[in-house]
């Protein structure tokens, strides 16, 4: 039943409560929580399109949502208050997104530690906890700010505490107390000055109100109301949305949970404060989240690694965000995944989406390119013994993006890495399918690494000119069929490690000194295309069929790719310039997803036809 709860198509069949209210159980508690969570989901999009604080980046709605979805999904009740507060506040702290889920879930967290061992509470006893409680959210926040959700929570809190031994029913207890919380809300654009030039209220403040309104409805009426489809919000909710033009100081929105035993908060608190702002950590010594605005995400979690298990982490392109809300260059987004090795001044002049795959060393998290850089990752390869592992994104993730995505774009364009290679093709397309009454088109590159950059610079470079959607969709799979792939393999070692070359070609490979050339066939999997005795006979034999190749075909471009080898890159790309007198479109170092099984050493030369 529990999971059920936000996609059912009819109420759940909740007992009539009685009009006076005296007091909240567990059960009570946890269905005012669902149905206060149920509003918020519903709000979303108006809370997306008010969202100009801390950054306009229009996904705060989105973040409450997903935090509350997250308390749906993961806590359970109990007849016991402080047990089901203890599973609510578990599951808000997990699933927390942006600056206001976090704080939201830190105020849970102050209801489930001064609530105690009680079985049920009163209103008196609730006004005392609900005060207390905005302490734990207030001092979550390094640099609290006064006028937005935190400001609406307390003065909340203060009218409850104010009027909790006046007031004996519940009912009445929020009905004057969310007064109170609406006036305070007001206030924020009154007050807030980055509110009242973009003439809106805080999001994280109206999601607030929103949360306590669906619990006084639960508890006025005694039950859950539906979540209804999805549907365009009305802008006539008492505000006039504004675009908002803003400078970006930092890019990334990153979040992460680390999970450990006796972990210092303050310590870990300090060492997150130098990286940027908008800066929250939360939780216990055993579970922190973290929250940070910050333009170095992997020179900050590298440092976080060590105070335990990095899990849940999440970096948004703040930069991405606010393009495609206020400054697309196109009406049609391009999408691809970390797999397609790009420049990042080629992604951004593009407006490039990446979605990141994931890499776990030792049960630790990172987001390929984003939290770990190509440097970090070959040496944290070199001293591990195991090898990484490398996963995608959960579908939840992708969904996100494409529904942003879909609230500001006409239609998308996804290129993902070959289907053979990784299951982020399929991912696509089943979270394409969600996305309702948006042309979404998820293509098979059947290439990674450079090749798939090329596809997708041409695909970007093609929408840019101003070919439309079909055009770009039906010409594709030319583009796919004329690029090929040769990568130079200095060891393999590493695909010995990862299973995907036997052991014992690999010792033989060692003692021949072999150095293959691997390549991938027209269905997108990785082939042996040749084999040398020495690496400078791989390169012979690699510029020697590039010849040959454009002597038939007209040249598109070409790139180049590397793991810790730019030097040798280089003098491929001066050995094929002379050959071809073409500079390469890039040299770049090839992602952590592809180079974990490539190794260190590998140089990939990628060419498109015309």
């Amino acid at each position: 039943m529990l999971k059920v709860l936000y996609n059912m198509d009819k109420d759940i069949p909740v007992k009539e409560i009685p009009m006076k209210i005296r007091y909240l159980d567990g059960v009570r508690l946890y269905y005012a929580f669902l149905a206060g969570g149920n509003e918020v989901i519903k709000d979303q999009e108006y809370l997306n399109k008010i969202n100009v604080f801390p950054v306009p980046d229009s996904d705060t709605g989105t973040n409450l949502a997903s935090t509350m979805r997250s308390i749906a999904e993961s806590s359970v009740p109990n007849s016991s208050v402080y047990q089901t507060l203890h599973s609510i506040a578990d599951a808000a702290l997990s699933g927390a997104r942006g600056n206001s889920g976090l704080i939201f879930a830190q105020f849970l967290h102050g209801l489930r530690e001064e609530i105690k061992e009680m079985q049920r509470i009163t209103t008196s006893s609730f006004g005392h906890i609900v005060k207390k409680a905005v302490h734990y959210a207030y001092q979550s926040v390094v640099t609290p700010v006064e006028e937005t959700m935190l400001t609406v929570m307390k003065d909340w809190a203060e009218a409850v505490y104010q009027h909790r031994t006046q007031k004996q029913d519940f009912v009445d207890l929020l009905y004057h107390s969310i007064k109170i919380s609406k006036k305070s809300l007001k206030n924020t654009q009154n007050k807030l000055p980055v509110l009242a030039k973009a003439g809106v209220v805080d999001a994280g403040a109206k999601g607030f109100v929103d949360f306590l309104e669906g619990i006084h409805n639960f508890i006025k009426k005694g039950k859950l109301e539906k979540i209804p489809k999805p549907i365009s919000q009305k802008e006539d909710q008492g505000f006039h949305v504004h675009k908002t033009k803003a400078s970006l100081e930092h890019r990334y929105c990153t979040e992460a949970l680390i999970v450990g035993q006796n972990m210092n908060l303050d310590s870990i608190r300090k060492e997150v404060i130098p990286f940027g702002s908008s800066t929250i950590v939360a939780g216990s010594d055993e579970k922190i989240r973290i929250h940070i605005h910050t333009n170095k995400p992997a020179d900050l979690f590298y440092r976080l690694k060590d105070f335990g298990t990095i899990a849940q982490i999440k970096a948004d392109d703040m930069k991405k965000q606010y393009e495609a809300s206020y400054e697309r260059k196109s009406k049609i987004a391009v999408v691809t995944d970390s797999a397609c090795d790009l420049p990042q001044e080629i992604i951004d002049q593009y407006q490039i989406q990446v979605i990141p795959f994931y890499i776990s060393f030792d049960g630790s998290q990172f987001l390929d390119k984003i939290t770990i850089t190509p440097n970090m990752f070959y040496s944290l390869l070199k001293t591990h013994k195991k090898l990484p592992k490398s996963s995608q994104p959960p579908l939840k993730t992708v969904q996100n993006l494409f529904s942003f995505l879909a609230s500001h774009y006409e239609s998308m364009v996804v290129v993902n890495i070959s289907d053979k290679l990784s299951g982020a093709y399929q991912l696509s397309l089943k979270a394409s399918s969600t996305v309702p009454n948006k042309k979404i088109s998820v293509i098979n590159s059947r290439h990674l690494s450079a090749s798939l950059g090329l596809i997708v610079l041409r695909v970007a470079e093609e929408i840019q000119q101003g070919k439309s959607h079909e055009e770009i969709v039906e010409t594709a799979g030319k583009w796919i069929s004329k690029t090929k792939i040769l990568v130079d393999i200095q060891t393999l070692k590493y695909m010995v490690r990862g299973g995907r070359v036997s052991p014992m070609k690999g010792f033989l490979s060692k003692i021949l000194n072999l150095k293959p050339i691997v390549s991938l066939d027209s269905e997108g999997r990785a082939v042996a295309y040749g084999k040398s005795f020495s690496r400078k006979g791989n390169m012979k034999k690699i510029i020697q069929r590039m010849k040959e190749m454009t002597q038939n075909e007209k040249l598109w471009n070409y790139a180049l790719v590397h793991a810790q080898n730019r030097k040798r890159a280089e003098k491929y790309a001066k050995k094929i310039k002379e050959s071809l007198h073409w500079d390469p479109a890039y040299i770049v170092d090839i992602a952590p997803v592809v180079g974990v099984h490539n190794g260190i050493g590998a140089v990939g030369i990628a060419l498109m036809f015309q």
